[in-house]
């Protein structure tokens, strides 16, 4: 890998938060669902929202230039294939993850403070009220349903009749495996708002007699038994290692004999540098959460070994989509 620099790839890379920030405050302001049922000036979006003029100008022609809009004739609308993706009544609408990722920003925000052992408020929790929260559950269950079929084929579950998907949201990889496996019956566990939505969704996708919603929180609560595959999707990277071993070992309970744990999150290499999406997403848990980073092969495994998990190995080694699993004697 060359790793030269020059005074230009640094600004360039330095620079890169402006378009970013851009972005965010637009979906904060909600211009995108604004400016994708009708043609407006920025007068006329000045008024609407009470703006300051020069700024919302401004703000404008920096997203007409990021092509997320279009200025024709002095009025602006937000181009198509964005409006299907950032509007907020889009079906497909990932504007609750950027929103979410605004609460990131302000969290990163503190980021020399923590590194200094500074003391620092309480860490953002989030700018989603209930409806943008059900909504983010949403776009992640958008997200997740393209990678999902390919996770399952990976997985190879085989002859597994009875699958926990430990924090499975609303019920993305679920529905992945019980498409694939006519046979398989599924339990989701996770806290109760998301269940009601998981509810929904399974309800939707006509597999009600082959799901049970179990509500809770893994961090407090046991797991129910019974099940011979399970699955932790993107939870590892915000727990401490203590915090996966405790809940390897709660998995470990939930498992018949010879059942399989399935871990699906960032694996990092044994010096912790690559890939760069993980790297950074370790700084990422470090300015969210108490406890959390991404995690290496080898201490994924000695976390599992610890749990009492054997014949531990990694599927795939595919950024957030690495895969690696063990199994209960």
């Amino acid at each position: 890998m060359d790793n030269k620099h020059t005074d230009d790839s640094i600004l360039k890379t330095v620079r890169g938060f402006m378009a970013s920030r851009v972005i965010i405050s637009a979906a904060e302001i909600d211009l995108f669902t604004l400016l994708a049922r009708q043609s407006h000036t920025a007068d006329e979006v000045a008024y609407t929202i009470g703006a300051d003029l020069r700024g919302i100008t401004i703000l404008l022609d920096a997203l007409c230039a990021l092509g997320f809009m279009v200025k024709t004739n002095g009025t602006y609308r937000t181009e198509s294939s964005a409006a299907t993706l950032l509007s907020a009544d889009a079906p497909a609408s990932v504007r609750p993850m950027v929103l979410h990722m605004g609460s990131v920003w302000r969290n990163w925000s503190k980021l020399n403070n923590i590194v200094l052992g500074k003391a620092v408020p309480d860490l953002e929790k989030g700018i989603l009220d209930k409806e943008n929260f059900e909504a983010f559950i949403g776009a992640m269950h958008v997200v997740a349903s393209r990678a999902a079929p390919d996770v399952v084929a990976v997985v190879n579950p085989g002859g597994a009749s009875r699958l926990l998907d430990v924090g499975g949201g609303s019920g993305s990889y679920i529905l992945a495996f019980l498409d694939a496996q006519p046979a398989m019956r599924a339990t989701l566990f996770d806290k109760p708002e998301v269940i009601k939505m998981a509810r929904a969704r399974v309800k939707a996708a006509g597999m009600t007699d082959r799901v049970t919603l179990v509500a809770g929180d893994f961090y407090k609560d046991e797991l129910p038994t019974g099940h011979d595959l399970a699955l932790l999707s993107a939870i590892i990277h915000q727990n401490s290692p203590a915090e996966n071993e405790e809940l390897y070992c709660k998995i470990h309970r939930a498992l018949d004999g010879g059942g399989r744990i399935v871990i699906r999150d960032h694996v990092m290499s044994p010096d912790h540098t690559q890939p760069l999406e993980g790297a950074l997403f370790a700084v990422n848990m470090l300015a969210g959460t108490k406890g959390g980073g991404t995690y290496t092969f080898q201490e994924i495994e000695a976390g599992l070994a610890a749990a009492g998990f054997t014949k531990i190995k990694q599927l795939q080694d595919k950024r957030m989509f690495s895969l690696v699993e063990g199994y209960k004697a």
